[in-house]
Formats: C-alpha cells, sequence, structure tokens
C-alpha cells in the first residue's frame, strides 16, 4: 500500500489533469487524499495478513474518497482482500484469482464492462496478465488504460460528454494502472 500511496502521490496532477478533460477534475486529489489517509490507518492499525491489508485500506477509502472513485476503488480492495481469507502468505496465482473476484465486484457495483472507458479496461486484462507474471499484468493494464483513448465512454460523468469523451485517456483506468505498476514495482 505505501508504493500505491506513493504512486498516486507523485501522478496526482496528470490523472487530475486526466480528469479535467472527461470528468470532474478531482480525481487524482480524490485518490491521493485517500492513499494518504490508508498509509496513516495501516501506520495507526497495522494488519496482519495481505488480506486484513486489502480490507482495511478498501475501507478507509470508501470513508476518504469522494465521487465514485472511493466506493469503486474500495470495493476492489475489500473484495479482493475477501477473497484472500486470512493467508499470512499469498501466492501470484491466489492473488491473481482475488483479483478477479474484486474486479466482478467492481463490474457488478459500477454496471460497467471492458470497452466503456472505465477502470475496468485497465483492470480486467490486468487481472488476466497476473495469471502470467506481475509484469505481465503492470504491461496489460498500461496497455488497457491507453486502449480507452479512442472509446467513446459509456459509463461514469464521462459518458455526459458523448462523441467529446473520444480522444482522452480515462484517468480512472490510468488510476488503475498505475497502482498494479506498484503492485509490480515492489514485486520485482
Amino acid at each position: 500500500m505505501a508504493a500505491a500511496a506513493a504512486a498516486v502521490d507523485r501522478e496526482a496532477d496528470r490523472l487530475t489533469e486526466l480528469d479535467s478533460a472527461i470528468g470532474d477534475a478531482d480525481h487524482g486529489a480524490n485518490l491521493k487524499r485517500g492513499f494518504a489517509a490508508v498509509t496513516a490507518a495501516l501506520e495507526k492499525d497495522p494488519q496482519a495478513t495481505p488480506g486484513a491489508v486489502l480490507t482495511a485500506a478498501g475501507r478507509q477509502l470508501i470513508s476518504t474518497v469522494g465521487g465514485a472513485s472511493g466506493p469503486l476503488y474500495g470495493t476492489l480492495l475489500r473484495r479482493t482482500g475477501k477473497a484472500l481469507g486470512d493467508a499470512e502468505r499469498v501466492s501470484r496465482a491466489a492473488l491473481a484469482e482475488a483479483l478477479t473476484a474484486g474486479v466482478a465486484a467492481v463490474a457488478q457495483l459500477g454496471g460497467a464492462q471492458p470497452g466503456d472507458k472505465t477502470m475496468l479496461d485497465a483492470l480486467v486484462p490486468a487481472a488476466e496478465g497476473l495469471a502470467t507474471s506481475f509484469a505481465a499484468a503492470r504491461e496489460a493494464a498500461e496497455a488497457g488504460a491507453l486502449g480507452t483513448v479512442p472509446l467513446r465512454a459509456r459509463k461514469g460523468r464521462a459518458s455526459y460528454l458523448g462523441e467529446r469523451s473520444v480522444g482522452h485517456q480515462d484517468p480512472g483506468a490510468t488510476s488503475s494502472a498505475l497502482l498494479v505498476a506498484a503492485l509490480a514495482e515492489v514485486t520485482a
């Protein structure tokens, strides 16, 4: 979570810039505040297992990040953590399976699917790539985020723009790719 928080802090301005074109212009600032709160909460109350860390982080994001991002990222982390259970150590394969469950929960919550120009465009290929390696997950997430540029948004605030959403990289897919890259970085 520390690597994720550092990545969000480092890229917050870029995320907000992307969001200013097709959203509320607050995605980077919101995530920065949320992940800072996650870091503080985990320092104050360290969790014993990877699943517990993700679950606690998800709860914190839900309570500190406004708009759709808090509930969506909170659901992703909580459901992934819940799927990991109480295991003290987690294999890549188990994490891939748990992440797939978390991504499915996000899809259910938001009613989106890949191709809708959302965070799922990065998360779905990342979960599939994680079955192979952390590097494959990172590459798939980054490709998924870049792949949102020519898409027309069909969900979220960007969908209100219709054709004008085409030509912009989705900030949610970009932040998702950023988090997957942080995961790949700490496991390398």
